[in-house]
Protein backbone atom coordinates (compact mmCIF):
# COMPACT_ATOMS: atom_id res chain seq x y z
CA UNK A 1 0.00 0.00 0.00
CA UNK A 2 1.23 3.43 -0.90
CA UNK A 3 2.03 6.03 1.75
CA UNK A 4 -1.18 8.39 -0.18
CA UNK A 5 -3.41 5.10 0.05
CA UNK A 6 -2.33 4.65 3.57
CA UNK A 7 -3.42 8.34 4.45
CA UNK A 8 -6.46 8.15 2.81
CA UNK A 9 -7.68 5.37 4.68
CA UNK A 10 -6.47 6.88 8.05
CA UNK A 11 -8.16 10.24 7.31
CA UNK A 12 -10.98 8.07 6.17
CA UNK A 13 -11.75 5.98 9.29
CA UNK A 14 -11.25 8.93 11.72
CA UNK A 15 -13.86 10.86 9.80
CA UNK A 16 -16.01 8.01 10.37
CA UNK A 17 -14.61 8.12 14.20
CA UNK A 18 -15.27 11.69 14.69
CA UNK A 19 -19.00 11.31 12.89
CA UNK A 20 -19.79 8.77 16.04
CA UNK A 21 -18.23 10.65 18.85
CA UNK A 22 -19.95 13.86 17.81
CA UNK A 23 -23.47 12.05 17.69
CA UNK A 24 -22.25 10.97 21.51
CA UNK A 25 -20.38 13.93 22.48
CA UNK A 26 -22.56 17.34 22.55
CA UNK A 27 -19.32 19.45 23.99
CA UNK A 28 -17.68 21.52 22.07
CA UNK A 29 -14.08 21.02 24.09
CA UNK A 30 -14.53 17.73 22.87
CA UNK A 31 -15.20 18.18 18.89
CA UNK A 32 -12.67 21.02 18.91
CA UNK A 33 -9.77 18.36 20.43
CA UNK A 34 -11.05 15.72 18.24
CA UNK A 35 -10.94 18.39 15.01
CA UNK A 36 -7.79 19.21 16.44
CA UNK A 37 -6.17 15.68 16.88
CA UNK A 38 -7.00 14.70 13.17
CA UNK A 39 -4.84 17.18 11.50
CA UNK A 40 -1.80 16.54 13.97
CA UNK A 41 -2.23 12.60 13.56
CA UNK A 42 -2.10 12.97 9.95
CA UNK A 43 1.31 14.77 10.09
CA UNK A 44 2.65 12.61 11.92
CA UNK A 45 1.43 9.63 10.06
CA UNK A 46 3.29 10.81 7.06
CA UNK A 47 6.42 11.79 8.88
CA UNK A 48 6.38 8.73 9.83
CA UNK A 49 6.36 7.37 6.25
CA UNK A 50 8.32 9.52 4.79
CA UNK A 51 10.87 9.02 7.45
CA UNK A 52 10.67 5.18 6.82
CA UNK A 53 10.89 5.58 3.37
CA UNK A 54 14.41 7.06 3.14
CA UNK A 55 17.24 3.99 2.55
CA UNK A 56 18.86 3.54 6.37
CA UNK A 57 21.89 4.06 6.66
CA UNK A 58 24.47 2.57 8.72
CA UNK A 59 25.55 4.93 11.89
CA UNK A 60 28.29 3.86 14.27
CA UNK A 61 27.47 2.24 17.78
CA UNK A 62 27.92 4.28 20.74
CA UNK A 63 26.41 4.91 24.31
CA UNK A 64 22.87 6.47 24.36
CA UNK A 65 23.64 9.38 26.52
CA UNK A 66 19.95 11.49 28.02
CA UNK A 67 17.71 13.25 26.32
CA UNK A 68 18.75 16.86 25.31
CA UNK A 69 21.69 16.96 27.04
CA UNK A 70 23.28 13.12 25.73
CA UNK A 71 26.61 12.08 27.17
CA UNK A 72 27.28 15.56 28.41
CA UNK A 73 26.71 15.05 32.21
CA UNK A 74 28.95 11.65 31.71
CA UNK A 75 31.92 13.43 30.04
CA UNK A 76 34.93 13.92 32.41
CA UNK A 77 37.65 16.84 32.38
CA UNK A 78 40.02 14.11 31.05
CA UNK A 79 38.03 13.80 27.83
CA UNK A 80 40.55 12.09 25.79
CA UNK A 81 40.88 8.92 28.11
CA UNK A 82 37.38 8.60 28.20
CA UNK A 83 36.79 8.71 24.80
CA UNK A 84 39.39 5.52 24.98
CA UNK A 85 38.04 3.86 27.24
CA UNK A 86 34.41 3.75 25.48
CA UNK A 87 36.69 2.08 22.18
CA UNK A 88 37.19 -0.56 24.11
CA UNK A 89 33.76 -1.22 24.64
CA UNK A 90 32.50 0.30 21.03
CA UNK A 91 35.03 -0.32 19.11
CA UNK A 92 37.45 1.82 16.93
CA UNK A 93 34.53 4.37 15.57
CA UNK A 94 31.67 5.00 17.73
CA UNK A 95 29.36 7.72 17.92
CA UNK A 96 27.88 9.91 20.99
CA UNK A 97 25.71 13.05 21.31
CA UNK A 98 27.05 16.00 23.39
CA UNK A 99 24.52 18.44 24.02
CA UNK A 100 23.01 18.91 20.69
CA UNK A 101 26.35 18.16 18.79
CA UNK A 102 26.45 14.71 16.88
CA UNK A 103 29.93 13.48 17.35
CA UNK A 104 31.92 10.40 15.60
CA UNK A 105 35.20 9.82 17.47
CA UNK A 106 37.81 7.31 15.46
CA UNK A 107 40.70 5.79 17.43
CA UNK A 108 42.38 3.09 15.27
CA UNK A 109 45.16 3.53 12.38
CA UNK A 110 43.32 1.94 9.91
CA UNK A 111 40.32 4.02 9.90
CA UNK A 112 42.44 7.22 10.48
CA UNK A 113 43.96 6.72 7.14
CA UNK A 114 40.38 6.31 5.56
CA UNK A 115 39.71 9.95 6.81
CA UNK A 116 42.89 12.01 6.18
CA UNK A 117 44.01 9.96 3.04
CA UNK A 118 41.10 9.10 1.31
CA UNK A 119 38.15 11.17 2.19
CA UNK A 120 40.75 14.04 3.04
CA UNK A 121 38.92 16.64 1.25
CA UNK A 122 35.15 15.72 2.61
CA UNK A 123 36.95 15.86 6.11
CA UNK A 124 39.37 19.13 5.64
CA UNK A 125 36.61 21.15 7.25
CA UNK A 126 36.60 22.56 10.85
CA UNK A 127 33.90 23.60 13.48
CA UNK A 128 34.95 26.41 15.17
CA UNK A 129 33.98 27.38 18.38
CA UNK A 130 32.30 30.55 19.19
CA UNK A 131 35.30 32.31 20.72
CA UNK A 132 37.44 30.72 17.55
CA UNK A 133 35.04 32.28 15.21
CA UNK A 134 35.10 35.98 17.20
CA UNK A 135 39.04 35.93 16.30
CA UNK A 136 39.14 34.55 12.96
CA UNK A 137 38.40 38.12 11.08
CA UNK A 138 35.34 36.23 9.39
CA UNK A 139 36.98 33.39 7.94
CA UNK A 140 40.70 35.67 7.03
CA UNK A 141 42.80 32.70 8.56
CA UNK A 142 43.85 29.05 8.19
CA UNK A 143 43.03 27.06 11.49
CA UNK A 144 39.10 27.32 11.40
CA UNK A 145 38.50 28.87 7.59
CA UNK A 146 36.19 26.65 5.55
CA UNK A 147 38.40 24.07 2.51
CA UNK A 148 38.45 26.42 -0.84
CA UNK A 149 40.37 28.09 -3.00
CA UNK A 150 40.67 31.45 -0.35
CA UNK A 151 41.69 29.03 2.70
CA UNK A 152 44.43 27.32 -0.27
CA UNK A 153 45.96 30.58 -1.06
CA UNK A 154 46.36 32.12 2.30
CA UNK A 155 47.83 28.36 3.43
CA UNK A 156 50.36 28.63 0.58
CA UNK A 157 51.52 32.26 1.93
CA UNK A 158 51.81 30.54 5.66
CA UNK A 159 53.35 27.43 4.33
CA UNK A 160 55.52 27.88 1.67
CA UNK A 161 55.86 31.36 1.76
CA UNK A 162 56.24 33.28 5.29
CA UNK A 163 57.67 30.21 7.23
CA UNK A 164 60.19 29.73 4.23
CA UNK A 165 63.76 28.26 5.13
CA UNK A 166 64.93 31.10 4.20
CA UNK A 167 62.61 33.49 5.70
CA UNK A 168 63.17 31.68 9.12
CA UNK A 169 66.46 31.68 9.03
CA UNK A 170 66.51 35.58 8.24
CA UNK A 171 64.66 35.87 11.60
CA UNK A 172 66.63 33.81 13.90
CA UNK A 173 68.20 36.85 14.97
CA UNK A 174 64.90 37.81 16.32
CA UNK A 175 64.65 34.71 18.13
CA UNK A 176 67.96 34.63 19.51
CA UNK A 177 67.81 37.61 21.44
CA UNK A 178 65.02 37.39 23.12
CA UNK A 179 66.07 33.59 24.28
CA UNK A 180 69.43 35.09 25.47
CA UNK A 181 67.40 38.01 27.36
CA UNK A 182 65.13 35.38 29.28
CA UNK A 183 68.19 33.53 30.23
CA UNK A 184 70.08 36.83 31.69
CA UNK A 185 67.16 38.01 33.09
CA UNK A 186 66.69 34.39 35.16
CA UNK A 187 70.18 34.29 35.73
CA UNK A 188 70.07 37.87 37.64
CA UNK A 189 66.49 37.73 38.95
CA UNK A 190 65.49 33.92 40.10
CA UNK A 191 68.53 32.04 40.00
CA UNK A 192 68.30 29.67 42.97
CA UNK A 193 64.77 30.62 43.38
CA UNK A 194 61.99 28.27 42.78
CA UNK A 195 60.02 29.61 39.72
CA UNK A 196 57.01 28.37 37.80
CA UNK A 197 58.80 27.01 34.51
CA UNK A 198 55.62 26.80 32.40
CA UNK A 199 55.29 30.80 33.21
CA UNK A 200 59.11 31.36 32.01
CA UNK A 201 58.82 29.50 28.84
CA UNK A 202 55.25 30.95 27.83
CA UNK A 203 56.91 34.48 28.43
CA UNK A 204 60.18 33.84 26.31
CA UNK A 205 58.23 32.04 23.60
CA UNK A 206 55.61 35.10 23.32
CA UNK A 207 58.45 37.47 23.37
CA UNK A 208 60.45 35.30 20.37
CA UNK A 209 56.78 35.69 18.34
CA UNK A 210 56.82 39.70 18.69
CA UNK A 211 59.98 39.80 18.29
CA UNK A 212 59.43 38.03 14.84
CA UNK A 213 56.13 39.92 14.24
CA UNK A 214 57.57 43.52 14.41
CA UNK A 215 61.03 43.79 15.76
CA UNK A 216 62.52 45.24 13.24
CA UNK A 217 59.70 47.84 12.51
CA UNK A 218 59.79 49.30 17.10
CA UNK A 219 62.25 49.99 18.03
CA UNK A 220 63.62 50.46 21.83
CA UNK A 221 61.10 51.39 24.61
CA UNK A 222 58.12 51.42 21.83
CA UNK A 223 58.99 47.45 21.45
CA UNK A 224 59.10 46.95 24.94
CA UNK A 225 55.87 48.87 25.53
CA UNK A 226 53.53 47.08 22.73
CA UNK A 227 55.59 43.78 23.47
CA UNK A 228 54.32 43.97 27.33
CA UNK A 229 50.35 44.82 26.10
CA UNK A 230 50.89 42.07 23.59
CA UNK A 231 51.58 39.24 26.22
CA UNK A 232 48.86 40.36 28.17
CA UNK A 233 46.10 40.57 25.62
CA UNK A 234 47.61 36.92 24.55
CA UNK A 235 47.28 35.28 27.77
CA UNK A 236 43.98 35.97 28.30
CA UNK A 237 42.61 35.42 24.26
CA UNK A 238 44.11 32.09 24.94
CA UNK A 239 42.55 31.40 28.30
CA UNK A 240 39.23 32.84 26.86
CA UNK A 241 39.85 29.96 24.16
CA UNK A 242 39.88 26.90 26.53
CA UNK A 243 37.10 27.52 28.23
CA UNK A 244 33.78 25.27 27.60
CA UNK A 245 31.15 27.38 26.42
CA UNK A 246 27.44 25.74 26.59
CA UNK A 247 26.76 27.82 23.06
CA UNK A 248 28.91 25.37 21.26
CA UNK A 249 26.77 22.78 22.52
CA UNK A 250 23.68 24.27 21.93
CA UNK A 251 23.81 26.28 19.13
CA UNK A 252 20.37 27.88 19.29
CA UNK A 253 21.30 28.90 22.90
CA UNK A 254 24.32 30.91 20.70
CA UNK A 255 22.29 34.37 20.37
CA UNK A 256 22.28 34.97 24.17
CA UNK A 257 26.12 34.59 24.83
CA UNK A 258 24.88 32.90 28.44
CA UNK A 259 28.99 32.75 29.62
CA UNK A 260 29.63 35.92 28.51
CA UNK A 261 32.38 34.04 26.22
CA UNK A 262 31.19 35.76 22.97
CA UNK A 263 31.83 39.56 25.06
CA UNK A 264 34.68 38.81 26.42
CA UNK A 265 36.80 37.30 23.15
CA UNK A 266 35.57 40.42 21.17
CA UNK A 267 37.36 42.12 23.92
CA UNK A 268 40.58 40.37 23.81
CA UNK A 269 40.50 40.09 19.98
CA UNK A 270 40.42 43.93 20.11
CA UNK A 271 43.02 44.75 22.13
CA UNK A 272 45.58 42.54 19.72
CA UNK A 273 44.13 43.83 16.46
CA UNK A 274 44.60 47.25 17.82
CA UNK A 275 47.81 46.28 18.24
CA UNK A 276 48.51 44.94 14.80
CA UNK A 277 46.66 47.97 13.26
CA UNK A 278 49.56 50.30 15.17
CA UNK A 279 52.58 48.18 14.01
CA UNK A 280 51.09 47.99 10.08
CA UNK A 281 50.21 51.99 10.61
CA UNK A 282 54.11 52.53 11.83
CA UNK A 283 55.05 49.97 9.02
CA UNK A 284 53.32 52.04 6.28
CA UNK A 285 54.97 55.49 7.78
CA UNK A 286 58.56 54.46 7.63
CA UNK A 287 57.65 53.32 4.76
CA UNK A 288 56.34 56.55 3.30
CA UNK A 289 59.45 58.45 4.29
CA UNK A 290 61.64 55.57 2.81
CA UNK A 291 62.93 56.55 -0.77
CA UNK A 292 65.26 54.84 -2.89
CA UNK A 293 67.84 52.71 -2.65
CA UNK A 294 67.29 52.15 1.22
CA UNK A 295 63.64 51.24 0.32
CA UNK A 296 64.69 48.38 -1.84
CA UNK A 297 67.01 47.21 0.70
CA UNK A 298 64.20 47.08 3.25
CA UNK A 299 61.65 45.56 0.94
CA UNK A 300 65.12 42.43 0.35
CA UNK A 301 66.00 42.00 3.76
CA UNK A 302 62.67 41.22 4.96
CA UNK A 303 63.36 41.77 8.53
CA UNK A 304 60.48 40.34 10.29
CA UNK A 305 56.69 39.15 9.12
CA UNK A 306 54.96 42.33 9.31
CA UNK A 307 57.39 43.35 6.71
CA UNK A 308 57.14 40.10 4.83
CA UNK A 309 53.39 40.28 4.88
CA UNK A 310 52.73 44.09 3.92
CA UNK A 311 55.51 43.34 0.90
CA UNK A 312 54.27 40.27 -0.35
CA UNK A 313 53.12 39.35 -3.47
CA UNK A 314 52.06 36.07 -5.20
CA UNK A 315 54.63 35.35 -7.81
CA UNK A 316 51.99 33.55 -10.09
CA UNK A 317 49.11 35.94 -9.43
CA UNK A 318 50.85 39.02 -8.56
CA UNK A 319 48.12 39.31 -5.51
CA UNK A 320 49.21 40.65 -2.22
CA UNK A 321 46.75 40.11 0.54
CA UNK A 322 44.88 41.91 2.48
CA UNK A 323 44.82 43.78 5.96
CA UNK A 324 42.09 40.96 7.29
CA UNK A 325 44.25 38.55 6.01
CA UNK A 326 47.31 39.62 7.99
CA UNK A 327 45.97 39.91 10.99
CA UNK A 328 44.35 36.59 10.57
CA UNK A 329 47.68 34.80 9.75
CA UNK A 330 49.64 36.72 12.81
CA UNK A 331 46.68 35.42 15.21
CA UNK A 332 47.00 32.14 14.01
CA UNK A 333 50.66 32.01 14.57
CA UNK A 334 49.92 33.34 18.14
CA UNK A 335 46.91 31.11 18.93
CA UNK A 336 48.93 28.05 17.48
CA UNK A 337 52.83 29.01 18.33
CA UNK A 338 52.60 30.05 22.02
CA UNK A 339 50.72 27.88 24.24
CA UNK A 340 50.95 24.73 22.28
CA UNK A 341 54.90 24.72 22.22
CA UNK A 342 55.01 26.39 25.70
CA UNK A 343 53.02 23.22 27.04
CA UNK A 344 55.44 20.89 25.29
CA UNK A 345 58.32 22.30 26.42
CA UNK A 346 57.14 22.21 30.53
CA UNK A 347 55.28 18.85 29.62
CA UNK A 348 59.22 17.50 28.54
CA UNK A 349 61.23 19.07 31.41
CA UNK A 350 58.16 17.42 33.85
CA UNK A 351 59.26 14.31 32.55
CA UNK A 352 62.99 14.84 32.65
CA UNK A 353 62.53 16.16 36.44
CA UNK A 354 60.67 12.64 36.72
CA UNK A 355 64.03 10.70 35.04
CA UNK A 356 66.93 12.87 36.11
CA UNK A 357 69.25 9.86 34.64
CA UNK A 358 67.58 11.05 31.10
CA UNK A 359 68.38 14.68 32.24
CA UNK A 360 71.77 14.25 32.46
CA UNK A 361 72.41 12.51 29.43
CA UNK A 362 70.64 15.34 27.61
CA UNK A 363 72.65 18.11 29.11
CA UNK A 364 76.14 15.49 28.58
CA UNK A 365 75.37 15.35 25.00
CA UNK A 366 74.88 19.49 24.76
CA UNK A 367 78.33 19.97 26.17
CA UNK A 368 79.50 17.34 23.48
CA UNK A 369 78.08 19.27 20.49
CA UNK A 370 77.78 22.95 21.83
CA UNK A 371 80.67 23.14 24.31
CA UNK A 372 81.02 24.27 27.98
CA UNK A 373 82.22 27.87 26.78
CA UNK A 374 79.31 28.32 23.91
CA UNK A 375 75.63 29.43 23.60
CA UNK A 376 73.25 27.04 21.43
CA UNK A 377 72.44 28.12 18.68
CA UNK A 378 69.78 27.07 16.37
CA UNK A 379 72.59 25.16 14.10
CA UNK A 380 73.43 23.26 16.57
CA UNK A 381 69.85 21.58 16.92
CA UNK A 382 70.20 19.13 14.10
CA UNK A 383 73.39 17.15 15.94
CA UNK A 384 71.35 16.67 19.00
CA UNK A 385 69.53 13.01 18.26
CA UNK A 386 68.75 12.30 21.88
CA UNK A 387 67.15 16.15 23.15
CA UNK A 388 64.90 15.16 19.19
CA UNK A 389 63.93 11.84 21.12
CA UNK A 390 62.92 13.19 24.46
CA UNK A 391 60.76 16.07 23.15
CA UNK A 392 58.99 13.55 20.38
CA UNK A 393 58.76 11.06 23.28
CA UNK A 394 57.25 13.69 25.42
CA UNK A 395 54.82 14.37 22.29
CA UNK A 396 53.90 10.90 22.34
CA UNK A 397 53.11 11.07 26.05
CA UNK A 398 51.58 13.98 26.42
CA UNK A 399 50.16 15.40 23.09
CA UNK A 400 49.15 19.05 23.25
CA UNK A 401 45.80 17.94 21.34
CA UNK A 402 45.38 14.77 22.37
CA UNK A 403 42.39 14.74 20.01
CA UNK A 404 43.82 17.34 17.50
CA UNK A 405 41.07 19.69 16.61
CA UNK A 406 37.92 18.10 15.48
CA UNK A 407 37.06 17.75 11.61
CA UNK A 408 33.80 18.19 10.17
CA UNK A 409 32.56 16.30 6.88
CA UNK A 410 31.25 18.33 3.48
CA UNK A 411 29.28 15.71 2.72
CA UNK A 412 28.18 12.37 4.01
CA UNK A 413 30.72 9.66 3.87
CA UNK A 414 31.18 6.37 5.13
CA UNK A 415 34.49 5.24 6.82
CA UNK A 416 35.31 1.74 8.17
CA UNK A 417 31.45 0.25 6.91
CA UNK A 418 29.34 3.34 8.71
CA UNK A 419 28.39 6.25 7.70
CA UNK A 420 29.17 9.40 9.33
CA UNK A 421 26.68 12.26 8.66
CA UNK A 422 27.31 15.89 6.91
CA UNK A 423 28.15 18.14 9.55
CA UNK A 424 28.82 15.46 12.15
CA UNK A 425 32.28 16.83 14.79
CA UNK A 426 34.77 14.07 14.03
CA UNK A 427 37.60 13.73 16.53
CA UNK A 428 40.89 11.66 15.73
CA UNK A 429 41.85 10.47 19.04
CA UNK A 430 45.57 10.78 19.10
CA UNK A 431 45.74 10.06 22.66
CA UNK A 432 44.66 6.11 21.94
CA UNK A 433 47.13 6.05 18.56
CA UNK A 434 50.35 6.95 21.02
CA UNK A 435 49.24 4.33 23.56
CA UNK A 436 48.54 1.63 21.12
CA UNK A 437 49.96 -1.65 22.18
CA UNK A 438 50.14 -2.67 18.69
CA UNK A 439 52.80 -0.07 17.70
CA UNK A 440 54.61 1.09 20.62
CA UNK A 441 56.32 -1.53 23.29
CA UNK A 442 55.66 -0.20 26.76
CA UNK A 443 53.27 2.60 25.45
CA UNK A 444 52.58 3.65 29.04
CA UNK A 445 56.82 4.21 29.86
CA UNK A 446 58.25 7.79 29.25
CA UNK A 447 60.99 5.74 26.81
CA UNK A 448 62.72 8.53 24.76
CA UNK A 449 65.33 5.61 22.95
CA UNK A 450 62.57 4.46 21.13
CA UNK A 451 63.09 6.92 18.72
CA UNK A 452 66.75 6.56 18.18
CA UNK A 453 66.75 3.44 15.78
CA UNK A 454 64.62 0.98 14.42
CA UNK A 455 61.49 2.07 12.85
CA UNK A 456 60.85 4.82 15.74
CA UNK A 457 64.01 6.99 14.06
CA UNK A 458 61.66 6.76 11.04
CA UNK A 459 58.94 8.72 12.36
CA UNK A 460 58.34 12.72 12.54
CA UNK A 461 55.87 15.22 13.54
CA UNK A 462 54.50 15.72 9.72
CA UNK A 463 51.53 13.33 10.30
CA UNK A 464 53.26 10.44 7.40
CA UNK A 465 53.33 7.65 9.75
CA UNK A 466 49.78 7.36 11.18
CA UNK A 467 50.40 5.56 15.03
CA UNK A 468 52.39 8.97 15.76
CA UNK A 469 49.98 12.17 15.23
CA UNK A 470 51.13 15.33 17.37
CA UNK A 471 50.36 17.72 14.67
CA UNK A 472 47.64 16.21 12.98
CA UNK A 473 47.93 14.57 9.09
CA UNK A 474 47.19 15.69 5.48
CA UNK A 475 45.39 18.56 5.16
CA UNK A 476 45.16 20.06 8.00
CA UNK A 477 48.30 19.03 9.45
CA UNK A 478 49.16 21.85 12.03
CA UNK A 479 50.43 24.78 9.81
CA UNK A 480 52.84 26.26 11.60
CA UNK A 481 54.98 23.22 12.21
CA UNK A 482 58.23 24.59 10.76
CA UNK A 483 58.30 27.42 13.14
CA UNK A 484 56.94 25.43 16.36
CA UNK A 485 59.88 23.07 15.85
CA UNK A 486 62.95 25.39 15.55
CA UNK A 487 61.41 27.54 18.65
CA UNK A 488 60.59 24.29 20.58
CA UNK A 489 64.05 22.77 20.18
CA UNK A 490 66.14 25.42 20.76
CA UNK A 491 64.20 26.90 23.63
CA UNK A 492 64.63 23.17 25.06
CA UNK A 493 68.11 23.20 24.74
CA UNK A 494 69.38 26.72 25.63
CA UNK A 495 67.34 25.95 29.21
CA UNK A 496 69.00 22.91 29.84
CA UNK A 497 72.45 23.98 28.72
CA UNK A 498 72.63 26.70 30.36
CA UNK A 499 71.12 26.11 34.34
CA UNK A 500 71.13 22.91 36.40
CA UNK A 501 67.29 21.98 37.41
CA UNK A 502 65.92 20.98 41.21
CA UNK A 503 62.52 19.98 42.50
CA UNK A 504 61.85 22.20 45.38
CA UNK A 505 62.42 19.90 48.39
CA UNK A 506 62.84 16.87 46.63
CA UNK A 507 59.19 16.85 45.88
CA UNK A 508 57.63 14.72 42.84
CA UNK A 509 56.28 16.96 40.49
CA UNK A 510 52.53 16.25 39.56
CA UNK A 511 51.62 14.89 36.31
CA UNK A 512 47.82 14.70 36.25
CA UNK A 513 46.09 16.65 33.14
CA UNK A 514 43.76 19.38 32.74
CA UNK A 515 41.68 18.84 29.23
CA UNK A 516 41.04 21.82 27.15
CA UNK A 517 41.89 22.97 23.55
CA UNK A 518 45.86 22.41 24.93
CA UNK A 519 46.58 19.49 26.91
CA UNK A 520 48.07 21.20 29.86
CA UNK A 521 49.29 20.40 33.70
CA UNK A 522 46.66 20.50 36.26
CA UNK A 523 49.07 22.44 38.41
CA UNK A 524 52.33 24.70 37.48
CA UNK A 525 55.98 22.96 37.21
CA UNK A 526 57.47 24.61 40.59
CA UNK A 527 61.66 24.05 39.47
CA UNK A 528 64.56 26.06 40.69
CA UNK A 529 67.48 26.42 38.30
CA UNK A 530 71.08 27.39 39.38
CA UNK A 531 73.81 28.27 36.73
CA UNK A 532 75.76 25.19 35.08
CA UNK A 533 78.52 26.89 32.66
CA UNK A 534 81.27 27.87 34.88
CA UNK A 535 81.97 30.38 32.31
CA UNK A 536 79.38 33.58 34.14
CA UNK A 537 80.35 35.61 30.97
CA UNK A 538 77.75 34.04 29.01
CA UNK A 539 74.80 34.76 31.39
CA UNK A 540 75.70 38.30 30.57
Amino acid sequence: MSVCNLAKTIYNWFNSWIFNVKEQQHQIESSLFISLSVPILLACLLLWAFKNSKPKVRLPPGPLGLPIVGYLPFIRHNMHQLFMQLAQKYGPIYKLSIGQKLCVVVSSQTLIREIVRQNDITFANRIPSVAAKTFSYGGNDIAFAPYGPEWRVLRKIFVREMQSNANLESFYPLRRNKVRKSVKDLFEKKSGKAINFGELIFLTIINMMSGMFWGATLDGEEEISVGAKFRSATAELVQILGKPNVSDLFPFLARFDIQGVEREMKEASQKIEDIYDYVIDKYVMKKELTQGKEKVEVNKERKDFMHFLLEFKDQETGRSISRQQIKGLLMNSVIGGTDTSSRTVEWTMTELMLHPQMLKKAQQELTKVVGANNLVEESHIQELPYLHAIVKEALRFHPVAPLLLPRCPKDSCNVGGYTIPKGATVFLNAWALHKDPEFWDNPTEFEPARFLDGKGSELDYNGNHLQYLPFGSGRRVCAGLPLAERMVMYVMATFLHMFNWELPNGEKPDTSEKFGIVHEKATPLMVIPTPRLSNLALYA
